[in-house]
């Protein structure tokens, strides 16, 4: 599995931006209520973000050598693919929060101070969601052998 990259974080954050914006248009085009974001939401991520690296806690033990940690290889593997989603999913929704935000500073009348507050919120905690979700992956990555005899090559009598 390879490391997230930041294009395709950029992305996603745009697209997320871009369909927020859109859909909170076509909704006050047609008379209908514009989409608000919980502040629940944006502390819900905070707390999803935690739990992420909390769960990572166990694998970068393992992968730091420290003496006597074991780790379930399934659990491992599960860990980096919710850090990956997580970082993901924190991308798409942070935009798709900032999109909210600024569709509503770009209404001739603006609303409430509350109303652009939680589109911030919760663009905030995407944001740390996806934050988590890169330390989570970090942590999950295994440093490179220091052996002096493993130069990459692979041994010419097939041991390795």
């Amino acid at each position: 599995m390879s490391r997230t990259k930041p294009l395709h974080l950029v992305l996603l954050a745009a697209f997320g931006a871009v369909a927020a914006w859109l859909l909170e248009t076509v909704l006050a085009a047609s008379g209908r209520a514009v989409l608000l974001p919980p502040v629940t939401l944006a502390i819900a991520l905070v707390l999803i973000g935690a739990i992420v690296v909390i769960m990572a806690l166990p694998v970068r033990r393992v992968s730091r050598r420290v003496e006597g940690a074991k780790v379930d290889p399934f659990y491992a593997t599960r860990v980096v693919m919710l850090a990956k989603a997580s970082s993901l999913s924190g991308a798409l929704l942070g935009g798709a929060g900032l999109g909210i935000a600024f569709y509503l500073l770009g209404r001739a009348v603006l609303p409430g101070v509350g109303s652009i507050t939680m589109a911030f919120a919760c663009a905030a905690g995407a944001i740390l969601l996806l934050v988590a979700g890169l330390i989570a992956e970090h942590m999950c990555t295994i440093p490179p052998d220091d052996d002096p005899k493993n130069d990459g090559r692979p041994d010419p009598r097939g041991i390795s």
